[in-house]
C-alpha cells in the first residue's frame, strides 16, 4: 500500500521521521539496556555487563525488516528483536540479555518511550494555536458576523467569540493531555505474568529504577492487562482531535464561495484544483478533517480493546499498537495545520456585514419584535417584524426604513433620538411617548446587538492566559 501517497500526507512529517521503524527498534534497545543497567546497580548481574552490552549493541545495525518478518511467528516485535540482540552479543553476555522481562514489557515500554517526545511536540503546537487565537480574538471582539444555528442565520455574534470557542476547546484538550504528559507515560515491567517471577520484592524496585532511567513514570503495578493508561491517552488524543476538527469544520464552512467570511492563508499552489484554475480549496481543513476521521476510528478500536483477559491480552493488546501510534502522528499533523490556519486566517469583515443583510434585515427581527411587543403584543409584534424584513428584502431597502413605514402607518413612531445600546434597548422604561426612531436604529443595527460578546472574549482571554 502506497503509504507515502495515501496515508502520510495526513500526518506530521517531523513525527514520521522521528517514529520510523528504526526508531522503535532503538526504543526497544533503550529498554533492554536500561534494564541491564538497573539490574547491575542492584547487584543482580555482574559489574560491567551493562557497559559491555551497550558497547556491542548501540552501534549494531538491527534489521527492522527482518524483525518485522519475525512477528508472523512470534506475534510481536519484541520476540525477533530479542533474538537479534542476543545473537549480536558475545556468548558470556547472552544470559544477561532480556533478563526477567517479557515481550509485553519491551513492546509497551518502547511505545511509551517513543511517544513521549511526540506528546511534548503536540503540547507545543497547542500552545502555538492558543497564542494565535488570542490575537484573533482581541482583533475581532467587536466584529459582527452572523451567528448560525442548524446551519441557518440566527442572530449576530462577534467573530472574536467564535475564535474564543475554538481556543477554549483546544486549550481544554491541551490541559487534559498535559496532565498525562506531566504524570509521565508508564514503564512496563512485570515479567512473564506480571509479578516479577524470580525477583521477589526486588522486582518493584527494579521497575521504579527502570522508569526513572527511561524518563517514564513508575506505575503502581505492572499493567499488562490493565489498559487504563492506554485508554486515558487515546481519549485525550481524541479530545484534541475533536477540538481541532471543530476549527476545521467552521473555517471550511465560512470559506464557501457563497459565504466568503474567512479564507485559509494564501501560499503558492495552496488550494489549487487540477482542472479549475479559479478555485482556492480549503486544503488545511480537508487534511485536518480527513485525519480526524481516521483518528476517531482508531480511538474506537482502542476503546474496544480496554478489557483484556487474564495476564496477557489475546488480540486486544495487539490491536492497540497501530491505532495508538498512528493517532499520535495524525494529531500532530492536524495541529500543524491548525496553527497555520490560526496564524494566517484571512478575515473578511466586509463580507460578514454583507451576509448579515442578505435576509433584508430578518436577522434583526428578534430584537425588533422585542421592541414592538409593548405596543402591539407579542404575536402582532413578531408578525410585523417578519413582514417588514420580507418587504425590505423584496424592495432592496434597509430594514429600518421598512419598519419606519409600517410603524408610521400605525402612528406608533415618535420623535427622533440617537441609537441606544442593546442593554439600554432591553431595559428601557416606557414613557408612553411612542416608539422613537433612535430605538429602531438600535434594534436593527447588528453591531449594537452582540450581547456579551466582548465580555466573553475578555473572560476567555483571561482563562487562556492563566494557563
Amino acid at each position: 500500500m502506497p503509504s507515502a501517497l495515501l496515508s502520510h500526507p495526513f500526518m506530521s512529517a517531523a513525527a514520521l521521521e522521528a517514529c520510523r521503524d528504526d526508531a522503535y527498534v532503538q526504543s526497544m534497545l533503550a529498554f533492554e539496556l536500561a534494564l541491564a543497567e538497573v539490574q547491575e546497580e542492584a547487584g543482580a548481574i555482574p559489574a560491567g555487563v551493562s557497559r559491555r552490552m551497550r558497547d556491542c549493541l548501540e552501534g549494531h545495525a538491527f534489521d527492522a525488516m527482518a524483525i518485522g518478518a519475525g512477528i508472523a511467528t512470534g506475534g510481536n516485535a519484541a520476540i525477533p528483536f530479542v533474538k537479534a540482540g542476543r545473537t549480536a552479543l558475545p556468548e558470556e553476555l547472552k544470559r544477561y540479555w532480556h533478563l526477567g522481562a517479557t515481550s509485553q514489557d519491551v513492546v509497551d515500554s518502547a511505545l511509551m518511550h517513543l511517544i513521549t517526545p511526540r506528546l511534548a511536540a503536540i503540547d507545543a503546537l497547542l500552545v502555538r494555536c492558543r497564542s494565535a487565537a488570542l490575537g484573533l480574538m482581541r482583533d475581532h471582539d467587536e466584529t459582527p458576523m452572523v451567528g448560525r444555528t442548524l446551519m441557518q442565520q440566527a442572530l449576530p455574534i462577534a467573530f472574536g467569540v467564535k475564535v474564543a470557542q475554538w481556543a477554549l476547546g483546544l486549550e481544554a484538550a491541551r490541559r487534559r493531555l498535559a496532565t498525562i504528559l506531566e504524570a509521565g507515560l508508564p514503564v512496563q515491567f512485570g515479567g512473564a505474568v506480571g509479578v516479577h517471577s524470580g525477583w521477589g520484592d526486588q522486582g518493584l524496585e527494579l521497575m521504579e529504577a527502570l522508569a526513572e532511567r527511561l524518563g517514564l513514570a513508575a506505575p503502581v503495578l505492572p499493567w499488562h492487562t490493565d489498559r487504563q493508561p492506554i485508554h486515558a491517552l487515546a481519549t485525550a488524543l481524541d479530545a484534541c482531535a475533536g477540538a481541532a476538527e471543530t476549527l476545521a469544520l467552521d473555517v471550511s464552512l465560512l470559506t464557501q464561495t457563497e459565504v466568503g467570511e474567512v479564507a485559509e492563508p494564501a501560499a503558492p499552489g495552496m488550494g489549487e484544483s487540477s482542472s479549475m484554475p479559479h478555485k482556492r480549496n480549503p486544503v488545511h481543513c480537508a487534511l485536518m478533517r480527513g485525519a480526524a476521521r481516521r483518528l476517531h476510528g482508531h480511538t474506537g478500536v482502542i476503546l474496544s480493546a480496554t478489557a483484556q483477559p487474564l495476564e496477557r491480552g489475546l488480540g486486544e493488546w495487539h490491536a492497540e499498537w497501530a491505532p495508538l501510534s498512528e493517532s499520535v502522528l495524525l494529531l500532530e499533523g492536524m495541529l500543524e495545520h491548525a496553527a497555520i490556519l490560526l496564524e494566517g486566517l484571512e478575515v473578511n469583515a466586509e463580507r460578514m456585514s454583507t451576509n448579515m443583510a442578505i435576509t433584508g434585515g430578518a436577522i434583526m427581527a428578534e430584537p425588533v419584535a422585542r421592541l414592538l411587543t409593548p405596543y402591539l403584543g407579542p404575536d402582532a409584534a413578531k408578525a410585523l417584524a417578519a413582514e417588514a424584513a420580507e418587504q425590505a428584502r423584496r424592495q432592496g431597502t434597509r430594514y429600518v426604513e421598512a419598519l419606519e413605514a409600517a410603524l408610521t402607518d400605525r402612528q406608533l413612531l415618535s420623535r427622533d433620538e440617537a441609537a441606544l445600546t442593546d442593554r439600554q434597548l432591553l431595559s428601557r422604561d416606557e414613557d408612553g411617548d411612542g416608539l422613537r426612531r433612535g430605538e429602531l436604529e438600535s434594534a436593527t443595527d447588528p453591531a449594537l446587538y452582540l450581547g456579551s460578546s466582548k465580555a466573553q472574549v475578555e473572560r476567555a482571554a483571561r482563562w487562556l492566559e492563566g494557563a
